[in-house]
């Protein structure tokens, strides 16, 4: 897979599907590389051009030293497109994502043609939750604090149906670099533009899961409130939702881009 670097990084990423396709950019949530998007990549390079990468700090993408902002994340965002002379995208993000994508919203919204915000919040969590996190992973690595996030990321239905499933996301999550995870924790943390929503003029799509205990649908329901041109879709799902109920997530994703 190819290698932008950047001034000070290294990102991973993958361009899949017809030359002269609309572009649809994926980015993964904290914890995770691009192989979250399997189950829509497939599918999406019938008509669009994917592009996916892994987030600073995360799967193949070099973790420099933190702790990073959102900010700085959505800057690797456009930094990538200009070297891949892209002007514009439909952007879908999750969790962490997502908050990449509210920036994209707020500072580039030039550079969008649609947004997707999946199971993510203007605002997620409490400094302290993110201090207990961070200092969590600081001490005992990401094989400690692993089996917690699975249980946020899916629900105990899909866990006990999928066990293959959930060995394989369970490997990617502990394979994820500790530095890098907690230098994006600190940027999640850090993040909120809850009084700025108003100011992302990009039609966008909420996607919000049912049973996600980390954004809930009260957050979701938030943004597409609060963003002029949203609408809010609630999905079957926990964190995870385009894992745990792909088919529909799928469905709703090609739906909004078809407009």
């Amino acid at each position: 897979m190819p290698i932008y670097n950047s001034g000070d990084s290294r990102i991973h990423y993958a361009i899949e599907g017809q030359s002269g396709a609309p572009i649809l950019m994926f980015s993964n949530s904290l914890g995770a590389d691009f192989s979250m998007w399997d189950p829509q990549a497939a599918e999406f390079q019938k008509k669009f051009r994917t592009l996916r990468y892994d987030t600073r700090g995360h799967g193949q993408s070099s973790p420099t030293p933190g702790p990073y902002s959102i900010e700085q994340l959505g800057k690797d965002v456009l930094a990538l497109l200009d070297s891949l002379r892209l002007d514009r995208v439909h952007f879908c993000g999750l969790s962490m994502g997502g908050m990449i994508g509210m920036w994209l919203g707020l500072n580039a919204p030039e550079r969008l043609n649609r947004l997707v915000l999946c199971n993510t919040g203007a605002k997620i969590g409490t400094p302290e939750s993110w201090r207990a996190r961070i200092e969590a992973v600081q001490k005992r690595g990401m094989n400690s604090s692993a089996p917690a996030v699975i249980e946020r990321w899916f629900t105990p239905a899909f866990r006990q149906k999928e066990p293959e499933a959930i060995s394989r996301i369970l490997k990617m999550l502990e394979a994820t670099n500790p530095d890098g995870y907690v230098s994006c924790c600190a940027a999640v943390r850090d993040f909120d533009c809850r009084d700025q929503l108003g100011r992302i003029p990009t039609p966008t799509l909420v996607i919000a899961g049912a049973h996600d205990p980390a954004t809930p649908p009260a957050d979701g329901r938030f943004l597409a409130q609060n963003i002029p041109a949203a609408r809010f879709v609630e999905l079957n799902a926990a964190h995870l939702s385009n894992i745990e109920d792909q088919d529909r997530f799928t469905d709703e994703l090609a739906a909004f881009l078809s407009f």
